[in-house]
């Protein structure tokens, strides 16, 4: 899965989406992950979601004669004509406080005091942060009554097969390690017995592996990894893939919408970005950006106050770089799964070196990066294939510098944060 995540307060209303979804299409992503697009609470956040059925005033035309849902059917055709799937996220965990449903099914909530409890979370100091603009559902109540057709399952079935009809097809949902993977496995199976082809991804970040494993478990499409946060020189990243590859498959991203901007993080740095995202593409089977990535924007996304007039001018353009790096993707089958990754030894610490093993197939294919985003570093093999466990012929598709031979002893110069990616070459398969 190749995603492009369209953050829609900064893309605006629907009828103003098509440029985006050109691009993303043209730089080879074939999925749009979009954050919630309902109607929203007092506190406005796109989290805080006051109405599961209504669409958010600020995505919607009220000019146009579609009316709000009809709108986002037509952005889901063009997106589908341009051969992108829509995944938006799934909100189940919490709604905002003042949604009706805290008054109408009261015994859908947890209780907290007699209150209506808030979700919360443990940051890394200690600190507990509580979000009070949210309501807690009981999850636990909605095991005790799975089969119940007015109970909480049923309606987040319910509300599943809405935004199946308004044209997606892929859910990210959200906070899921939050959720018993009973709920999960329940709605999963029960959605599936409609629509089979409906995908679901697992926001597990910042769980623990025994919880990416429960929740993985649950009969999710994949999961969301931690790559974005490697420094390159430790090894917990390449252990957490370990763990959880043979569970579901994994999308890594160089930046999200809750995080800082790249382009800020690195002062500019353009070969920071293309470092990062040729790793996070070649390290796991999925990759993710957020709009504005490829052009280097400064501003930090805000689930509550980002607008469209936060659109920047172009500060660099990488499209064509991603571009090359999703047709990799595309075209490795060693690229596009979740085989075996060896981290091999090398005497410079400024250069990673890792081998990966195609999942289902003999193919490997060797990633050499420069950790270092700020200067050039020398690489150097006597022999390629002292690196590599396979007698077929390797092909350097790296994005930049590509060479037609690779001779041994092998030599190259690294620019800042470049790559060097290697592929043993598959032998044609002959003709019946």
């Amino acid at each position: 899965m190749k995603i492009y995540n369209l953050f829609p307060l900064l893309a605006g209303p629907f009828d103003t989406w098509e440029p985006h979804l050109q691009r993303a299409a043209a730089m080879g992503f074939d999925w749009l992950f979009v954050n919630p697009i309902q109607k929203l609470g007092r506190s406005g956040s796109l989290y805080s979601i006051a109405d599961y059925f209504a669409i958010n005033k600020a995505l919607h035309n009220p000019g146009s004669p579609l009316t709000p849902d009809a709108q986002v059917r037509a952005m889901a055709r063009t997106a589908g004509d341009l051969g992108l799937s829509l995944m938006i996220d799934l909100v189940i965990n919490h709604c905002a406080e003042d949604n009706p449903l805290v008054q109408t099914h009261p015994h859908w909530f947890a209780r907290e005091h007699g209150r209506v409890a808030h979700p919360f979370c443990i940051e890394e100091n200690g600190t507990k942060v509580v979000w009070r603009d949210l309501a807690q559902f009981d999850h636990q109540q909605a095991l005790r009554h799975p089969d119940s057709p007015d109970g909480l399952l049923a309606y987040y079935v319910k509300m599943v097969e809405h935004l199946i009809g308004l044209g997606f097809r892929g859910f990210r949902c959200d906070a899921a390690y939050q959720l018993p993977a009973e709920i999960w496995h329940r709605l999963i199976v029960r959605v599936r017995q409609k629509h089979p082809d409906t995908v679901f991804v697992a926001e597990t970040l910042g769980c623990s592996p025994a919880q990416t494993r429960d929740t993985a478990g649950a009969g999710f499409d994949a999961i969301f990894n931690s790559a974005k946060w490697w420094d390159f020189h430790g090894n917990w990243l390449l252990e957490q893939y370990e763990a959880t590859r043979h569970i579901a498959p994994s999308i890594g991203f160089p930046e999200s919408h809750d995080t800082r901007r790249m382009f800020d993080e690195f002062e500019g740095n353009v070969d920071a970005l293309r470092q990062r995202y040729l790793f996070t593409a070649m390290f796991a089977s999925g990759v993710m950006i957020p709009m504005g990535f490829e052009y280097g924007f400064r501003k930090r996304l805000d689930v509550v106050t980002t607008v469209p007039n936060d659109w920047e001018q172009p500060n660099i353009d990488i499209t064509g770089f991603i571009s090359q790096v999703n047709a990799i993707k595309d075209q490795t089958p060693t690229f596009a799964g979740e085989g075996r990754i060896d981290r091999l030894d090398y005497p410079d610490p400024s250069i990673l070196v890792l081998r990966k093993h195609e999942i289902n197939g003999p193919g490997q294919a060797l990633l050499v990066l420069n950790k270092d985003p700020w200067n050039r570093q020398r690489f150097y093999a006597d022999d390629l294939y002292h690196l590599i466990q396979s007698p077929q012929p390797l092909r350097d598709l790296s994005p930049d510098w590509p060479m037609a031979d690779l001779p041994t002893p092998f030599e190259f110069w690294l620019g800042p944060g470049m790559a060097r990616v290697l592929v043993a070459a598959q032998q044609p398969q002959a003709q019946a």
